[in-house]
């Protein structure tokens, strides 16, 4: 098979889908791989890397999908990108069609087939592929949060561990996934005062048993929701639902009452946000204020630490890479249910069923597509 990595393109994206070592991998299976020139500038890895490790190195986007068989990103693909896509090509990379109609109606008339990497699962119940850049996001979160907290940036100036004498910030972290357990790691590390907010108790054991009474922890519902981040000097949303919406846990009347110059960190903001005031944002511009609350939304947040992010993300996807190409789409999705999950989209099909739901679209099963 020919697999085609083009260069990212979003603002500020600097990850790449495969580096050398996977490509390595792939060559020595058989298969051919073109990488778009400088793809991995922004890791530091350059042309000759890719080179020495077997790859073609091509001038551009427009021949990687003209000619691959299968293209290997990191991002949804922007709508120049999308047009390129064409009937039978695979496409392996981050969707979160949710909260995108445009994307999803763009995927649909391509043709192609699109395997999301945040809807693949595993037997344990967990989400393989999105773990890792759930594991960057969350040790993020109390970086920027911290940041939004200055007075440079529309804080109330508040340093998130406080200092002899002065209290520290008061940081409310909902969700105890992966994500909110790194963000719960690194806020309590600075010497925040951390409460994390959950509607399973097994999750906030696991808490608990990490952090001990470092880290309080609270049952999610909506009066506690409310009281703790009207409080709050930090919010930090994490809570996901894969593959579909997060849930709008933060209504704009709740973003009126919290205090001024407080922050609000959206992780979730790639599946449509936790809060109703949620909105995407870039690295270039990556925070705004509403009522007075400094929110920070960046939908691609791990693309900030491009070079920890890929390499962490290639160690989860090759396996389910090498898979697709060593086997072909169709029967690779048959041979394992859980890469099957991440079939969202097929020969003009929705095929996942969340996406379908939260976009009103028609649904098909993967089950009736692999016959």
């Amino acid at each position: 098979m020919l697999v085609g990595v083009p260069k990212e393109i979003k603002d500020h994206e600097d990850r790449v889908g495969l580096v050398p070592s996977s490509v390595r991998e792939l060559v020595a299976a058989g298969h051919k791989v073109m990488v778009e020139t400088n793809a991995g500038r922004g890791i530091a890895v350059d042309d000759a890397a890719y080179a020495a490790a077997g790859a073609v190195i091509v001038d551009s986007a427009d021949e990687v999908f003209a000619k691959a068989d299968m293209v290997v990103k990191v991002k949804e693909p922007q709508a120049v990108e999308r047009k390129k896509l064409r009937e039978g090509q695979i496409l392996f990379t981050y969707l979160h069609l949710a909260p995108d109609p445009e994307q999803t109606r763009d995927l649909l008339a391509s043709g192609a087939t699109c395997v999301a990497y945040e809807t693949v699962t595993a037997a344990n119940g967990m989400l393989p592929l999105l773990a890792p850049m759930s594991e960057v996001a969350g040790r993020m979160a109390p970086q920027v949060g911290a940041a939004a907290l200055e007075n440079a940036n529309g804080g109330m100036g508040i340093l998130l561990g406080g200092v002899p004498g002065v209290l520290p910030a008061k940081v409310v972290i909902l969700g105890a996934g992966v994500a909110g357990t790194n963000a719960t790691l690194v806020a309590q590390g600075m010497g925040a005062d951390v409460t994390v907010v959950d509607r399973s108790l097994d999750a906030l054991r696991r808490i608990v048993a990490s952090f001990g009474s470092r880290v309080k922890t609270a049952h999610s519902n909506a009066e506690t929701i409310a009281q703790l981040v009207t409080d709050a000097d930090l919010v930090i949303s994490t809570v996901l639902v894969p593959g579909a919406a997060a849930p709008k846990l933060i209504s704009r009347k709740l973003i009126s009452e919290m205090k001024k110059g407080s922050a609000f960190v959206d992780v979730a903001i790639d599946q449509g946000g936790a809060s109703e005031t949620s909105k995407a944002t870039t690295h270039s511009n990556p925070t705004y204020i509403i009522d007075g609350v400094v929110h920070y939304c960046v939908a691609n947040m791990p693309g900030g630490v491009a070079r920890t992010s890929t390499f962490a993300l290639n160690n989860a996807t090759l396996p389910f890479t090498l898979a697709l190409a060593n086997k072909g789409w169709k029967a690779a999705l048959k041979d394992d249910i859980h890469l099957a999950n991440g079939l969202n989209v097929h020969a003009g099909k929705l095929t996942y069923k969340a996406v379908a739901d939260a976009l009103g679209l028609a649904y098909t099963s993967t089950a009736s597509v692999l016959g």
